[in-house]
């Protein structure tokens, strides 16, 4: 981000947009007073909140950040939401009232002594919420805030965020690419170019009106134009399977199953999409599906898959065997870098099967080429955008071409280009004859990729 100049009044409702990478994220951490010193890299110009430096504001300031395991401080989630309170010293008994109060907001409806680490993805951003509106502040900066939700998620944070700026006169500053969620609650729009400065700024109806044409050009989503892509038909009821599970239940500590008696088949050359609200299981599943969590219970069978060296249960193949076989794509995409550089990283799949350098070269300059990672190529991987970090995680699976791909939010993050590039990608897939499975909250996902719908709103765990 450079050369941005603008001036955000108390009490202002600013959408802040613009392309992945453009910037907007580095500018709420340095709104928070979070970009660090001159060792962590370079900045010029200045900034303020409330005529200060932003670093000297932070208890004036409440911060959700883009990964939600970002926003996690304690084992605990009574504690986790009542941690900010506590170090701005609020009077100690009037910590609980703010605590049930904001866990209410955001919809939250866990015991206060359950542990942080066995929250959903989903779970763990609105705890992060709670945890920043029980701080009252006086500027709420939200970085993607529903970005893991299902849509009742959705509908309560968005509901919460615009009771608590209402009965405070908050200013309120959010980064979002669902624009039609927020759009009717904010009174002025900031577009970032990713080239500097700013591409525009107004109230919501002139900016979407008067720069429609370049918004959209810039890859930033408007309400009411959606993608133009085909939609993929539904699989056929005989088509073969490439995964089968019977009686499956799932655990992610191998002692407390969060869904169980699952019966399912994953068609080959089709999409398989499960939906269903946060903290039903579907990560959980996807990594047992996946064969990288054992069954608790019951069993995960490849069909047309070939079988590994330990027979036909996926959770039995060695790493080398899922390579080829199948590919996971993890809801955190940092939870599966382990290169210095993009290219790296998408050398790691291909090395492993010990292809041919040109064949290497081959595709990666492939992938970099379609997810629009090129320019980023030399980059670290841990210092990319949310959304560049995903079309990473999805480039690196799809480098070793498996037979299955599975996939956990796959366009969570993504500008309208990317989200496109991604889509476009698994359709691209499944025509080859591969099989998807995409966990995901994104009913365009749904409707594009066709396929089976796994829904866990209506199935019992």
């Amino acid at each position: 981000m450079q050369d941005v100049d603008l001036d955000i009044a108390p009490g202002e409702r600013v959408l802040l947009l613009g392309a992945s990478g453009a910037g907007k994220s580095t500018l709420l951490a340095g709104m928070a007073g979070l970009l660090g010193g001159d060792e962590d890299g370079q900045s010029f110009g200045r900034m303020t909140v409330d005529d200060a430096d932003p670093a000297t504001q932070r208890g004036r300031v409440g911060l959700v950040l883009q990964d939600p395991d970002a926003g996690v401080v304690l084992s605990r989630v009574g504690d986790d939401v009542a941690f900010g309170c506590e170090n701005l010293g609020v009077l100690p008994e009037r910590i609980p009232g703010r605590v049930r109060a904001s866990l209410d907001a955001v919809g939250l409806d866990v015991a206060l002594d359950r542990e942080t680490a066995k929250l959903s993805g989903g779970q763990k951003q609105r705890l992060a919420i709670a945890g920043v509106l029980a701080m009252d502040p006086g500027l709420l900066l939200l970085d993607e805030p529903t970005a893991n939700l299902d849509p009742d998620g959705v509908r309560e944070v968005r509901a919460a965020v615009g009771r608590a700026v209402d009965a405070t006169g908050a200013t309120l500053v959010v980064i979002e690419h669902r624009t039609d969620v927020w759009v009717d609650l904010m009174t002025r729009v900031i577009v970032l170019d990713a080239d500097g400065g700013l591409l525009a700024d107004g109230p919501p109806g002139e900016v979407f009106t008067r720069h429609a044409d370049t918004l959209l050009a810039a890859g930033v989503w408007l309400p009411g134009h959606p993608v133009d892509l085909p939609e993929l038909p539904a699989a056929p009821a005989d088509a073969p399977a490439a995964l089968r599970a019977r009686g499956l239940s799932v655990s992610r500590d191998g002692k407390t199953p969060v869904r169980e008696g699952v019966d399912l088949e994953v068609a080959a050359g089709a999409a398989s999409v499960i939906t269903g609200p946060n903290g039903v299981g579907k990560s959980t599943l996807a990594l047992t599906l996946a064969g990288l969590l054992p069954e608790y219970a019951g069993t995960v069978e490849a069909g047309v898959i070939p079988a590994g060296r330990k027979g036909v249960r996926p959770s039995r193949w060695t790493s080398r065997e899922l390579l080829t076989r199948i590919g996971t794509v993890f809801q955190d995409p940092e939870h599966q870098f382990l290169a210095s550089t993009v290219r790296a990283e998408l050398e790691v799949g291909p090395r492993a099967l010990k292809l041919a350098p040109r064949e290497i070269d081959g595709i990666v300059d492939g992938l970099l080429e379609r997810l629009g990672l090129t320019a980023l190529a030399r980059a670290n991987p841990f210092t990319l955008s949310g959304g560049q970090k995903r079309r990473l995680s999805v480039a690196t699976v799809l480098a070793t071409s498996p037979e299955v791909i599975v996939l956990d939010e796959p366009t969570f993050g993504q500008d309208r280009r990317g989200w496109a590039s991604i889509v476009s990608l698994l359709q691209a897939q499944i025509a080859d004859g591969r099989a998807v499975v995409a966990v995901t909250h994104d009913d365009d996902v749904v409707r594009l990729l066709g396929g089976r719908r796994i829904d866990f709103t209506t199935v019992r765990a």
